[in-house]
Protein backbone atom coordinates (compact mmCIF):
# COMPACT_ATOMS: atom_id res chain seq x y z
CA UNK A 1 0.00 0.00 0.00
CA UNK A 2 3.00 2.98 1.09
CA UNK A 3 4.40 1.55 -2.39
CA UNK A 4 1.77 2.44 -4.41
CA UNK A 5 0.46 5.38 -2.66
CA UNK A 6 4.56 5.89 -3.19
CA UNK A 7 4.00 5.97 -7.22
CA UNK A 8 0.85 7.98 -7.26
CA UNK A 9 2.99 10.77 -5.47
CA UNK A 10 5.99 10.25 -7.81
CA UNK A 11 3.46 10.97 -10.50
CA UNK A 12 2.28 13.81 -8.84
CA UNK A 13 5.33 15.29 -8.67
CA UNK A 14 6.26 14.57 -12.04
CA UNK A 15 3.23 16.25 -13.78
CA UNK A 16 3.61 19.52 -11.57
CA UNK A 17 7.35 19.03 -12.81
CA UNK A 18 6.01 18.84 -16.00
CA UNK A 19 3.53 22.49 -15.99
CA UNK A 20 6.56 24.21 -13.89
CA UNK A 21 9.22 23.43 -16.45
CA UNK A 22 7.75 23.98 -19.56
CA UNK A 23 6.26 27.79 -18.53
CA UNK A 24 10.07 28.10 -17.02
CA UNK A 25 11.79 26.72 -20.40
CA UNK A 26 9.92 29.59 -22.50
CA UNK A 27 11.34 32.05 -20.04
CA UNK A 28 14.93 30.57 -19.84
CA UNK A 29 14.86 30.55 -23.94
CA UNK A 30 14.14 33.88 -23.85
CA UNK A 31 16.38 35.33 -21.64
CA UNK A 32 19.18 32.97 -22.84
CA UNK A 33 19.66 34.63 -26.02
CA UNK A 34 19.60 38.09 -23.92
CA UNK A 35 22.15 36.73 -21.96
CA UNK A 36 24.17 35.88 -24.72
CA UNK A 37 23.78 39.19 -26.78
CA UNK A 38 24.54 41.28 -24.03
CA UNK A 39 27.90 39.39 -23.06
CA UNK A 40 29.84 40.30 -26.54
CA UNK A 41 28.99 43.91 -25.78
CA UNK A 42 30.55 43.53 -22.27
CA UNK A 43 33.67 41.97 -23.52
CA UNK A 44 34.75 44.58 -25.76
CA UNK A 45 34.81 46.84 -24.28
CA UNK A 46 37.83 48.69 -24.55
CA UNK A 47 39.39 51.52 -21.68
CA UNK A 48 39.73 54.09 -24.26
CA UNK A 49 36.72 56.71 -24.66
CA UNK A 50 37.03 57.10 -28.33
CA UNK A 51 37.51 53.21 -29.36
CA UNK A 52 35.37 52.50 -26.44
CA UNK A 53 32.48 53.54 -28.37
CA UNK A 54 33.54 51.90 -31.65
CA UNK A 55 33.85 49.05 -29.93
CA UNK A 56 30.22 49.08 -28.28
CA UNK A 57 28.61 49.64 -31.81
CA UNK A 58 30.64 47.43 -33.76
CA UNK A 59 29.28 44.78 -30.56
CA UNK A 60 25.38 46.33 -31.52
CA UNK A 61 25.52 45.78 -35.17
CA UNK A 62 27.36 41.81 -34.64
CA UNK A 63 24.68 40.88 -32.26
CA UNK A 64 21.71 42.77 -34.61
CA UNK A 65 22.98 40.32 -37.59
CA UNK A 66 23.11 37.63 -35.04
CA UNK A 67 19.87 37.79 -34.31
CA UNK A 68 18.93 38.46 -37.55
CA UNK A 69 20.75 35.46 -39.22
CA UNK A 70 18.72 33.25 -36.49
CA UNK A 71 15.30 34.36 -37.67
CA UNK A 72 12.77 31.22 -38.67
CA UNK A 73 11.15 32.91 -41.58
CA UNK A 74 8.28 31.06 -43.79
CA UNK A 75 8.26 32.61 -46.83
CA UNK A 76 5.38 32.49 -49.72
CA UNK A 77 5.58 34.05 -53.09
CA UNK A 78 2.97 34.63 -56.22
CA UNK A 79 3.72 35.33 -59.48
CA UNK A 80 1.08 35.90 -62.41
CA UNK A 81 3.31 36.09 -65.79
CA UNK A 82 2.35 37.04 -69.32
CA UNK A 83 3.89 35.29 -72.58
CA UNK A 84 3.43 33.57 -76.00
CA UNK A 85 4.94 30.03 -74.67
CA UNK A 86 2.70 29.20 -71.66
CA UNK A 87 4.64 25.48 -71.79
CA UNK A 88 7.67 26.85 -72.09
CA UNK A 89 7.64 29.31 -69.30
CA UNK A 90 6.47 26.47 -67.48
CA UNK A 91 9.05 24.27 -68.08
CA UNK A 92 11.69 27.21 -67.48
CA UNK A 93 10.35 28.23 -64.13
CA UNK A 94 10.60 24.45 -62.98
CA UNK A 95 13.85 24.18 -64.28
CA UNK A 96 15.37 27.37 -62.15
CA UNK A 97 14.04 25.85 -59.09
CA UNK A 98 15.56 22.88 -59.40
CA UNK A 99 19.26 25.00 -59.80
CA UNK A 100 18.58 26.61 -56.88
CA UNK A 101 17.75 23.41 -54.74
CA UNK A 102 14.18 23.00 -55.12
CA UNK A 103 11.63 20.93 -56.67
CA UNK A 104 7.90 21.52 -58.44
CA UNK A 105 5.66 20.48 -56.09
CA UNK A 106 1.99 20.38 -58.36
CA UNK A 107 1.66 21.28 -62.08
CA UNK A 108 -1.83 22.01 -63.86
CA UNK A 109 -1.25 23.24 -67.47
CA UNK A 110 -4.11 23.75 -70.03
CA UNK A 111 -2.97 25.24 -73.97
CA UNK A 112 -3.51 28.82 -72.80
CA UNK A 113 -2.62 28.23 -68.96
CA UNK A 114 -0.90 26.60 -66.31
CA UNK A 115 -0.19 26.95 -62.95
CA UNK A 116 3.05 25.44 -61.03
CA UNK A 117 3.79 25.45 -57.73
CA UNK A 118 7.55 25.56 -56.73
CA UNK A 119 9.06 24.74 -53.29
CA UNK A 120 12.36 26.62 -53.30
CA UNK A 121 15.15 26.79 -50.33
CA UNK A 122 13.78 30.23 -48.49
CA UNK A 123 17.43 31.82 -48.91
CA UNK A 124 17.07 31.52 -52.75
CA UNK A 125 13.59 32.59 -53.34
CA UNK A 126 14.67 36.03 -54.16
CA UNK A 127 17.42 34.95 -56.89
CA UNK A 128 14.38 32.54 -58.41
CA UNK A 129 12.05 35.24 -58.79
CA UNK A 130 14.41 37.55 -59.90
CA UNK A 131 15.47 34.88 -62.80
CA UNK A 132 11.50 34.97 -63.64
CA UNK A 133 11.60 38.04 -63.93
CA UNK A 134 14.40 38.30 -66.32
CA UNK A 135 13.13 35.57 -68.91
CA UNK A 136 13.07 36.79 -72.56
CA UNK A 137 9.75 37.61 -73.49
CA UNK A 138 7.79 37.51 -70.45
CA UNK A 139 5.58 40.33 -68.92
CA UNK A 140 5.23 40.17 -65.13
CA UNK A 141 1.16 41.20 -64.76
CA UNK A 142 1.59 40.45 -60.93
CA UNK A 143 4.24 39.54 -58.00
CA UNK A 144 3.55 39.53 -53.96
CA UNK A 145 5.55 38.08 -51.60
CA UNK A 146 4.99 37.81 -47.42
CA UNK A 147 6.99 36.71 -44.81
CA UNK A 148 5.72 35.59 -41.62
CA UNK A 149 8.11 35.13 -38.53
CA UNK A 150 7.91 32.35 -36.70
CA UNK A 151 11.15 32.49 -34.31
CA UNK A 152 9.16 32.75 -31.31
CA UNK A 153 6.93 29.53 -31.94
CA UNK A 154 10.30 27.84 -33.21
CA UNK A 155 11.83 28.61 -29.66
CA UNK A 156 8.59 27.92 -27.76
CA UNK A 157 8.53 24.46 -28.68
CA UNK A 158 11.83 23.58 -28.66
CA UNK A 159 12.06 24.33 -25.49
CA UNK A 160 8.96 22.25 -24.80
CA UNK A 161 9.90 19.38 -26.76
CA UNK A 162 13.15 19.28 -24.31
CA UNK A 163 11.23 19.17 -21.10
CA UNK A 164 9.09 16.79 -22.75
CA UNK A 165 11.76 14.32 -23.39
CA UNK A 166 13.11 14.82 -19.55
CA UNK A 167 8.86 14.06 -18.73
CA UNK A 168 9.24 10.99 -20.47
CA UNK A 169 12.46 9.82 -18.87
CA UNK A 170 11.51 10.24 -15.19
CA UNK A 171 8.58 7.88 -16.14
CA UNK A 172 10.40 5.71 -17.39
CA UNK A 173 12.65 5.27 -14.59
CA UNK A 174 9.26 5.09 -12.34
CA UNK A 175 7.94 2.26 -14.81
CA UNK A 176 11.80 0.36 -14.38
CA UNK A 177 11.35 0.53 -10.48
CA UNK A 178 7.24 -0.80 -10.36
CA UNK A 179 6.82 -3.99 -8.89
CA UNK A 180 3.04 -4.51 -8.92
CA UNK A 181 0.36 -4.82 -11.69
CA UNK A 182 -1.76 -2.37 -10.91
CA UNK A 183 1.56 -0.04 -10.28
CA UNK A 184 3.16 -0.97 -13.93
CA UNK A 185 -0.98 -0.21 -15.18
CA UNK A 186 -0.95 3.23 -13.77
CA UNK A 187 2.66 4.47 -15.18
CA UNK A 188 2.61 2.79 -18.49
CA UNK A 189 -0.81 4.76 -19.00
CA UNK A 190 0.90 7.94 -17.84
CA UNK A 191 4.00 7.09 -20.35
CA UNK A 192 1.75 6.60 -23.06
CA UNK A 193 -0.03 9.89 -22.62
CA UNK A 194 3.58 11.53 -22.46
CA UNK A 195 4.70 10.32 -25.09
CA UNK A 196 1.68 10.80 -27.55
CA UNK A 197 2.40 14.48 -26.50
CA UNK A 198 6.13 14.52 -27.02
CA UNK A 199 5.12 13.01 -30.43
CA UNK A 200 2.56 16.14 -31.36
CA UNK A 201 5.25 18.39 -30.41
CA UNK A 202 8.06 17.11 -33.04
CA UNK A 203 5.42 17.33 -35.99
CA UNK A 204 4.64 20.90 -35.24
CA UNK A 205 8.48 21.39 -34.94
CA UNK A 206 9.10 19.44 -37.89
CA UNK A 207 6.75 20.86 -39.71
CA UNK A 208 7.09 24.77 -39.02
CA UNK A 209 11.08 24.19 -39.58
CA UNK A 210 10.15 22.05 -43.03
CA UNK A 211 7.95 25.68 -43.88
CA UNK A 212 11.27 27.94 -43.37
CA UNK A 213 13.90 25.80 -45.00
CA UNK A 214 11.20 25.84 -48.01
CA UNK A 215 9.67 28.51 -49.73
CA UNK A 216 5.95 28.25 -51.39
CA UNK A 217 6.30 30.16 -55.02
CA UNK A 218 2.86 29.98 -57.14
CA UNK A 219 3.42 30.52 -60.73
CA UNK A 220 0.42 31.01 -63.05
CA UNK A 221 1.75 31.85 -66.54
CA UNK A 222 -1.14 32.66 -69.49
CA UNK A 223 -1.14 33.61 -72.90
CA UNK A 224 -0.69 37.40 -73.60
CA UNK A 225 -3.91 39.13 -73.92
CA UNK A 226 -5.82 36.87 -71.61
CA UNK A 227 -7.34 39.13 -68.49
CA UNK A 228 -5.77 38.64 -65.47
CA UNK A 229 -7.66 37.35 -62.40
CA UNK A 230 -7.22 39.65 -59.48
CA UNK A 231 -7.97 38.48 -56.23
CA UNK A 232 -11.45 40.73 -55.01
CA UNK A 233 -10.49 41.91 -51.66
CA UNK A 234 -13.47 40.66 -49.63
CA UNK A 235 -15.91 43.78 -48.23
CA UNK A 236 -19.74 44.32 -47.12
CA UNK A 237 -20.20 44.44 -50.70
CA UNK A 238 -18.75 41.70 -51.64
CA UNK A 239 -20.48 39.62 -48.95
CA UNK A 240 -23.64 41.73 -49.69
CA UNK A 241 -23.60 40.32 -53.56
CA UNK A 242 -22.49 36.71 -52.14
CA UNK A 243 -25.62 36.63 -50.13
CA UNK A 244 -27.83 37.93 -52.93
CA UNK A 245 -26.56 35.04 -55.44
CA UNK A 246 -26.97 32.33 -52.62
CA UNK A 247 -30.89 33.65 -52.47
CA UNK A 248 -31.62 34.06 -55.58
CA UNK A 249 -29.97 30.27 -56.30
CA UNK A 250 -32.16 28.84 -53.66
CA UNK A 251 -35.53 30.29 -54.86
CA UNK A 252 -34.70 29.19 -58.43
CA UNK A 253 -34.19 25.72 -57.24
CA UNK A 254 -37.64 25.88 -55.27
CA UNK A 255 -39.65 27.07 -58.06
CA UNK A 256 -38.15 24.25 -59.64
CA UNK A 257 -39.32 21.59 -57.18
CA UNK A 258 -42.94 23.55 -57.15
CA UNK A 259 -42.64 23.22 -61.31
CA UNK A 260 -42.00 19.78 -60.53
CA UNK A 261 -44.82 19.01 -57.89
CA UNK A 262 -47.55 20.94 -59.73
CA UNK A 263 -48.84 18.29 -61.93
CA UNK A 264 -48.97 15.60 -58.95
CA UNK A 265 -50.86 18.08 -56.73
CA UNK A 266 -53.86 19.21 -59.59
CA UNK A 267 -54.06 15.13 -60.42
CA UNK A 268 -54.29 14.09 -57.01
CA UNK A 269 -55.14 16.75 -55.14
CA UNK A 270 -58.50 17.34 -57.52
CA UNK A 271 -60.82 13.89 -56.76
CA UNK A 272 -59.13 14.57 -52.69
CA UNK A 273 -60.91 17.75 -52.83
CA UNK A 274 -64.56 16.65 -54.36
CA UNK A 275 -64.55 13.57 -51.92
CA UNK A 276 -64.41 16.36 -49.12
CA UNK A 277 -66.80 18.38 -49.80
CA UNK A 278 -69.28 15.71 -50.79
CA UNK A 279 -68.63 14.26 -47.81
CA UNK A 280 -69.20 17.64 -45.98
CA UNK A 281 -72.69 18.06 -48.01
CA UNK A 282 -73.67 14.54 -47.21
CA UNK A 283 -73.21 14.71 -42.92
CA UNK A 284 -75.26 18.44 -43.23
CA UNK A 285 -78.19 16.38 -45.27
CA UNK A 286 -78.01 13.89 -42.15
CA UNK A 287 -78.53 15.95 -39.55
CA UNK A 288 -81.72 17.20 -39.22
Amino acid sequence: MRRRVGVAVALAVLALAGCSSGSSGGSEAAVAPQADQARPGAATQPKGGATQGTGQNSGQHTAAETIAQNRQLVRTATMDLRTSDVTGVLARAKELAIAEGGFPAQENATQGHGTVTLRVPGDRLDAVLKSLTELSGVDVARREVRTEDVTEQVVDIEARLANQRASVERVRGLLERASSTSEITQIESELTKRQTELESLQRRHDSLKGQVALSTLTVTVASKGAPVNVPEEENFLTALGGGWDALVGAVSWLLVVVGAVLPFAVVLGTPLVAYFVWRRRRKAAVIP
